[in-house]
């Protein structure tokens, strides 16, 4: 399922890209404890980790402004179940995506041990991770964890996602 395609249950309809990451989150796919692989580039790990946090502080509180600034213009989504969607599409998903889940508690949680940056030279950073997201549905936690990958471009001295990649729904 598209990570805007969202439960037709919680009265959700297609939402663009824009949950990146917010499968249907009805099961706990993955358990597996997971070994840190030491980063490539220490300063480069923690700068993407830093940014990768940001994002989903204003994820967490359902600020999609916020998010945004995140993204460039030329953003690619794609999404295993659900295809590709642009900057512009991923917006208005997360949007759609906040306005529907008010109440749910709907949370990203990165999953320890699972994030791995590597550079791309003269472009900028790979990055890839585990992530957890939960809401609440009928009084109980529904959570799904999944893939994700992004990379990250370094221009003018700015961080900007531009391309996300989400997968293992």
């Amino acid at each position: 399922m598209h990570p805007f395609l969202l439960p037709a249950r919680l009265g959700w309809t297609m939402l663009g890209a824009a949950a990146l990451w917010l499968p249907a989150c009805t099961a706990t796919k993955h358990s597996a404890a997971t070994v840190p692989h030491p980063p490539a580039d220490a300063a480069l790990y923690r700068t993407i980790a830093r940014q990768d946090s940001l994002l989903f502080v204003a994820f967490n509180r359902h600020d999609a402004t916020a998010m945004q600034a995140f993204f460039a213009d030329d953003l690619e989504f794609y999404h295993d179940r659900g295809g590709l969607q642009s900057f512009q599409q991923t917006m208005d998903g997360f949007r759609g995506l906040f306005e529907n889940n008010k109440t749910t508690g709907l949370n990203r949680q990165l999953v320890p041990g699972t994030l791995e940056v590597y550079p791309i030279k003269g472009y900028g950073a790979v990055e890839t991770y585990q992530h957890r997201f939960c809401h609440q549905e009928n009084g109980k936690d529904d959570c799904g964890t999944f893939k994700n990958l992004m990379m990250w471009r370094l221009r003018d001295g700015q961080w900007k996602i531009t391309r996300v990649v989400s997968y293992d729904h």
